[in-house]
């Protein structure tokens, strides 16, 4: 049994799921905490192929980074020495990874009953469910990091407990008593809500709701300003606790610009567009979303005849010399810039004077980093709580509009014409509607950077959680 005296300094154990969207935040956390407690000590479990990337990420602190064995074989469309979501062949294969990840439990238990000084607290990601296991044993209590919004976590719940109201995928419905201004679909839920049917996807999310149940608190990247009636409905309504500790992206300094050369390319480019005065739409669906070249060909159609400058950074693993995609970044060249399968420093790029817009799937982080950089955004949702996302920029937060199917619905395949709509729109800064939500945006960077300074929300929630969770003196029962 694991007891904290009065003189052991607090230790954070922190294990990130292997997909950077998840990572990085995390990664900010641990910065967060070195600059909150100089006494505190943090250690990070990882895999030896995604070591490399986090000792880069906080080689100016003094985290402990540990490596774990992934095991191999852990199914047969998985090739073996992929240790990382962004790595696999096909996102459908996202909860055979997750799953086997509890092959790393034995050595995750056993390094973490070795540490010094005494582990005060585990912070897992949610798609690590096993771990709140691991902390039990030895009485540690585990902190679950949700990468996903309030709003987001709320409306799962609500819509878990009762019927939808509509039978019909795309009719509209009122989310009430809780929030009848809002207005969403059934679309606007992933499968496994909407529709929900017995198996491995559904096994998966069982076990992930019932660690983060027994679990001592989830972990938001959001600050309470930014949607208070969701996080006051989910402290009042649900359990455990969430703790809003973010925008967590606000817990690093940018980087002070490099020369010229040694500068990426696609930030050069932007320099020049600068200098030309052109207004930039940037484009990303982030590292682990999966598109057809149907669709990547009409969002190229969209964006050519929208007639507006952009940067597009997209992954083409297996349509690089598609003969479309090759003509279309030809013909686009003066005024479009393509970046194919490379990371890029999403933050830097939305904080350049000459990014108007951000074309974005709708991943929380992303909203985040666009909210913080004041950043208009058309939302092109995919997958999981993208589509709730995309109606909260558009409905509550109005700082962004969204792509439509030809049809009306939320899901499905988005033409050229509505992108060719919708990027115009976004990036005509004289139009009234633009301008608001340019002005609503500022207004939320505003206050996101305030929850972030001290004595703001988010640094209270953290000191809290801290002094409650982190710091904590008891001793739990454990027989």
């Amino acid at each position: 049994m694991f007891s904290l005296s009065s003189e052991s300094p607090p230790h954070v154990v922190i294990l990130p799921f292997m997909a950077k969207g998840h990572t990085i935040p995390l990664l900010h956390l641990t910065r967060l905490l070195f600059l909150r407690r100089s006494d505190i000590a943090v250690t990070i479990f990882t895999t030896h192929a995604n070591s490399p990337f986090m000792h880069q990420f906080l080689s100016d602190t003094n985290a402990s980074i540990i490596d774990l064995t992934f095991p191999q074989k852990i199914h047969p469309e998985i090739p073996e020495g992929i240790e990382s979501v962004d790595k696999l062949p096909s996102q459908s294969l996202l909860v055979p990874f997750a799953k086997a990840t509890k092959f790393l439990q034995p050595e995750f238990d056993a390094i973490l009953e070795t540490l010094h000084p005494n582990v005060s607290c585990v912070i897992s990601d949610g798609f690590l469910p096993w771990s709140l296991e691991s902390a039990s044993r030895l009485c540690i209590p585990r902190l679950v990091f949700d990468g996903v919004s309030n709003y987001a976590m709320a409306l799962y719940k609500i819509i878990s407990e009762r019927d939808f109201p509509t039978s019909s995928d795309d009719e509209v419905f009122k989310v009430g008593p809780y929030f009848p201004y809002l207005k969403l679909t059934k679309n606007d839920f992933e499968p496994e809500f909407s529709h929900p049917e017995p198996g491995e996807h559904m096994d998966f999310y069982t076990e992930e709701f019932i660690a983060t149940n027994g679990s001592h608190g989830i972990i938001m990247n959001s600050f309470y300003e930014l949607e208070p009636e969701f996080v006051d409905y989910w402290n009042r309504k649900a359990s455990p606790r969430a703790w809003c500790i973010g925008p967590l992206c606000l817990s690093s300094e940018k980087k002070v610009m490099s020369e010229q050369n040694s500068r990426p390319m696609w930030i050069q480019w932007l320099e020049e567009m600068a200098e030309m005065g052109k207004p930039v739409l940037y484009v990303a669906f982030g590292s682990l979303e999966e598109i057809t070249i149907e669709q990547y060909r009409e969002i190229a159609i969209g964006l050519e005849y929208s007639g507006e400058h952009f940067l597009w950074v997209l992954r083409l693993p297996s349509f690089d010399n598609d003969e479309f995609m090759v003509e279309f970044e030809k013909r686009v060249k003066e005024r479009g810039l393509l970046v194919k399968n490379q990371w890029v420093d999403q933050v830097e790029i939305l904080s350049h004077k000459c990014v108007h817009g951000f074309m974005s799937h709708c991943g929380w982080n992303s909203i985040l980093e666009s909210i913080c950089e004041s950043v208009p955004m058309l939302g092109f949702p995919i997958t999981a709580d993208q589509h709730l996302n995309a109606r909260m920029i558009e409905q509550y937060f109005r700082i962004g509009v969204k792509v439509v199917t030809r049809t009306g619905s939320v899901r499905g395949f988005f033409g050229s014409e509505c992108i060719e709509k919708k990027v115009k729109k976004l990036m005509n800064i004289e139009d009234e509607k633009c301008k608001e939500m340019l002005k609503n945006v500022k207004k939320l960077s505003e206050k996101a950077r305030n929850a972030m300074k001290v004595g703001g929300s988010s640094w209270h929630t953290l000191n809290l959680l801290i002094d409650e969770v982190i710091c904590s003196k008891k001793i739990q029962d454990c027989s």
